[in-house]
């Protein structure tokens, strides 16, 4: 342990530069939680912004929040009084599936910045089998299907407005950046602590743990936004490209891969969060990233998956 420990270290001196991804997903981090009065006083923003969905898991309840969490506010407005069609909330995440597909999981998430971090801690990492893997990654569709559309719509209460299911129940971003600062800053709602916050804490523990030892447990399995984004990713307009005449097949693409996707067999998978990792350490420079406008890179792209 102490020797992994020791390496870890000196791969942190040699490596005294933030990586692009790194800078852009803190400088996100910052943007989105930039109301720091809002942690201060343990109240929550509620200026013009906080009407306009951002691209990403943050939630609302979220002191520092600026705009509001596109599965939140899809929640709110089908599971609403009057349970109206969320036209904006679904076109505008279809808008950003369709730019950047999971570009924004591997670039913009503040969730997924923090799994990224615990991933680094120097322990045992685990490896899921495959089949496990692939089996369990289809839970992230079953929680948006099902707790994110079906049950707010139909599961109708008395006041005919239903609960936030994935918020009250799942979300860990909600219970690191609204539940926990509120109650730190607000002695009287530490009075209310029930079943549920202590559950929802369980939850975000477990998530960490995970995180340290699986790289991005939330994003592989568990991630609603991350399975909406994935029904577009391989028809964004940002894609991965492999040029096969270049390809060694020296695997280190795959061995560095958060999301264990086969980049060889299948670059553009919906797994795939275009965090830019298999273009990094890419030997031979096999690996390239760019916007698909013409025909023929679209083209490529399709043949790549082929």
């Amino acid at each position: 342990m102490f020797g992994m420990y020791r390496n870890w270290i000196r791969k942190k001196r040699h490596k005294k530069h933030i990586s692009f991804q790194r800078m852009i997903q803190i400088f996100t981090a910052v943007l989105i939680n930039g109301y720091i009065i809002g942690f201060q006083k343990g109240k929550i923003f509620i200026g013009a912004t906080k009407a306009i969905c951002v691209p990403v898991l943050n939630c609302y309840s979220c002191p520092g929040a600026m705009g509001a969490c596109p599965i939140g506010s899809l929640q709110a407005a089908i599971g609403g009084r009057k349970h109206h069609f969320p036209f904006y909330v679904l076109g505008l995440l279809m808008l950003f599936g369709i730019f950047l597909g999971r570009l924004i999981c591997g670039l913009f998430c503040p969730f997924g910045l923090l799994q990224d971090l615990l991933y680094k801690i120097p322990i045992f990492k685990f490896v899921v089998p495959k089949k496990i893997d692939r089996s369990a990654r289809y839970l992230k569709y079953i929680i948006f299907f099902v707790m994110v559309i079906f049950l707010p719509a139909f599961a109708i209460t008395k006041t005919r407005v239903t609960p936030p299911y994935f918020c009250k129940y799942i979300c860990p971003a909600g219970t690191l950046g609204g539940g926990i600062p509120l109650m730190l800053a607000d002695p009287s709602l530490r009075a209310l602590i029930g079943l549920l916050f202590q559950w929802k804490v369980l939850v975000l523990i477990v998530l960490i743990i995970m995180s340290m030892l699986i790289s991005r447990p939330f994003c592989r399995y568990l991630c609603p936004l991350g399975a909406f984004y994935s029904l577009f990713h391989k028809f964004s307009f940002f894609q991965m490209h492999l040029d096969k005449d270049k390809c060694i097949h020296c695997k280190k693409c795959e061995h560095s891969c958060p999301m264990a996707v086969e980049v060889t067999r299948n670059l553009n998978s919906p797994e795939c969060i275009r965090c830019g990792k298999c273009n990094s350490v890419c030997p031979t420079k096999a690996i390239s990233s760019s916007f698909c406008y013409s025909k023929k890179q679209l083209d490529m792209v399709k043949s790549e998956e082929k």
